[in-house]
């Protein structure tokens, strides 16, 4: 198993999820920018599961040797890397803010998930999940940037699940609303439309059982997406959040 953001909780609760499923694997690939915190995950799937785990440094922000992921092969690959970026008008306006959000929600993972992806298509076996958004349905003035990434990101999945579909490898796409998580610590989220970690992972389990496409974790996030995404513009333009 390939695990990209491997220090989200979403990622770490679907790692744990799929091992207290019964599903094995011969090793885990747990890819971090913070190689410490994530030591200490492999350490727990090592004493609790019998789970041999495998840390990879990776930064979307640096330079990438694609030669060292070259022995590196699986059937599932899960990807949870985002960062929200500052929402602030003045974040809105930082163009350093601008960049991070679009290389690692799209522009800089884009490269990574067309490399595993090569691989599956080669091996004509696998499965991948993504976290994208509800924010990339529509654009809206709190979240434009970060939102037209994962536009972006659910446009490419969209596209490579096409691709892959005659080769035996499927691509699954996840749009969770409000999580709670560290990146969305201090945000006013509704409790009735918020997930936590560990109902999100059953969500992204049950969806990748059931060989789905496209899931929502919440199903009420269907209802509400679909009534976002046919307000008139004009009237849409109008209103704040």
């Amino acid at each position: 198993m390939i695990v990209l953001g491997s220090n989200s909780e979403i990622a770490q609760a679907f790692v744990e999820k799929t091992l207290s499923a019964s599903d094995q694997f011969s090793k885990i690939y747990l890819f971090t920018s913070n190689k410490e915190t994530t030591e200490k995950f492999a350490k727990h799937l090592e004493v609790k599961y019998v789970q041999q785990s495998v840390i990879i440094e990776l930064d979307l922000l640096q330079p990438i040797d694609y030669t060292t992921f070259d022995e590196i092969d699986s059937d599932l690959l899960f990807c949870a890397t985002g960062y929200l970026g500052e929402g602030t008008e003045e974040g809105l306006y930082d163009n350093k803010n601008t960049e991070k959000i679009i290389d690692i929600n799209y522009a800089k993972l884009i490269p990574v998930l067309n490399f595993f992806a090569s691989k599956m298509e080669r091996q004509r076996s696998g499965t991948m999940i993504v976290l994208s958004s509800v924010a990339g349905e529509r654009g809206r003035q709190s979240n434009f940037i970060y939102g037209s990434a994962k536009a972006g990101l659910t446009a490419y999945l969209s596209g490579l699940r096409n691709y892959m579909f005659g080769k035996r490898v499927h691509v699954l796409t996840i749009k969770p609303g409000f999580m709670d998580t560290k990146m969305t610590e201090g945000l006013p989220l509704n409790p009735k439309l918020t997930s936590t970690p560990k109902q999100t992972a059953e969500g992204i389990y049950k969806a990748f059982k059931k060989g789905k496409n496209v899931a929502y974790v919440l199903p009420i996030w269907g209802v509400i997406m679909m009534v976002i995404r046919n307000i008139p513009e004009f009237i849409f333009k109008k209103l704040k959040f």
